[in-house]
């Protein structure tokens, strides 16, 4: 198991330094909730795209296309039921051959604590570990280790300050989308409350740039990989405008780990 077989090295006195500075002071020019990473340095004009799959990837062969005829790179966050889905192999494959980065999403999609209060918790210390762990292992089978895909998007990008510093503990660095545009809500369908169609979806993404002091700097904007049939609005299909879109107004897309590269000569 990746977890216990890294035991003995989180036991190192400098491992927070060394693996990926680990130590909330080294993100001191990003911005942080709950113990993760949610944007950026808003004073550079850039923007990472990032997409997370658990059941459904109808978008993931389009999206990979439109990434790669607009020479932009993407972070995908998947689930260990993901990975092991023998449907998405071929998509999986070209993510990393295609040089995007792939990460944990947690390994079946848990809900780490209550919509209610997101300070009670729903799940123990080892129960997350297990499944984090769990999901690396799927990882490892494609060739990637914790060193290559410490960055973590808890599933339904929803956890608190434990969850954060479980992660740490495991050594990941858990990050979330950057709120303020409803681009997170491409999931939802006609009959859902809070169902949003994709051009209000872009709407909130142009008016927020427009509205906000330091506009999209430094955004972390997530989307999903696919979102079934009972969507037939898919938000995917208007990636290629949304990336000429952020283009046109001075916006580089750049890879995640570019976005969260903590040095002064970005």
């Amino acid at each position: 198991m990746v977890f216990l077989k890294m035991v003995k090295f989180y036991s190192m006195p400098v491992f927070a330094m060394i693996f990926l500075s680990l130590s909330l002071n080294c993100y001191s020019q990003f911005e942080l909730s709950h113990g993760a990473i949610i944007r950026g340095d808003i004073s550079l004009k850039k923007i990472a795209l990032v997409f997370t799959g658990h059941d459904h990837a109808e978008g993931g062969e389009e999206i990979l296309k439109v990434l790669e005829e607009k020479e932009v790179p993407g972070a995908f966050f998947l689930t260990g039921d993901f990975l092991r889905n023998p449907d998405f192999k071929s998509i999986i494959h070209k993510m990393i051959t295609d040089g995007h980065y792939v990460g944990p999403h947690s390994d079946k999609h848990l809900l780490y604590c209550t919509w209610e209060d997101r300070e009670m918790l729903l799940i123990d210390k080892e129960k997350f570990f297990l499944d984090l762990d769990n999901n690396y292992q799927e990882l490892e089978r494609f060739g990637l280790t914790l060193e290559q895909a410490a960055y973590f998007l808890p599933p339904y990008e929803w956890y608190n300050i434990t969850i954060s510093e479980w992660a740490s503990e495991f050594g990941a660095q858990l990050i979330n989308f950057t709120p303020g545009t409803r681009s997170h809500a491409d999931y939802t369908d006609p009959s859902m409350p809070n169902y949003i169609n994709s051009q209000d979806i872009m709407r909130s993404i142009y008016d927020y740039e427009k509205e906000a002091d330091n506009g999209l700097n430094g955004f972390i904007l997530l989307s999903h990989i696919g979102v079934g049939q009972n969507r037939t609005d898919k938000f995917y299909k208007h990636l290629p405008h949304l990336i000429d879109g952020l283009q046109v107004k001075g916006y580089k897309i750049v890879a995640l780990e570019e976005l969260l590269k903590e040095n002064d000569d970005q």
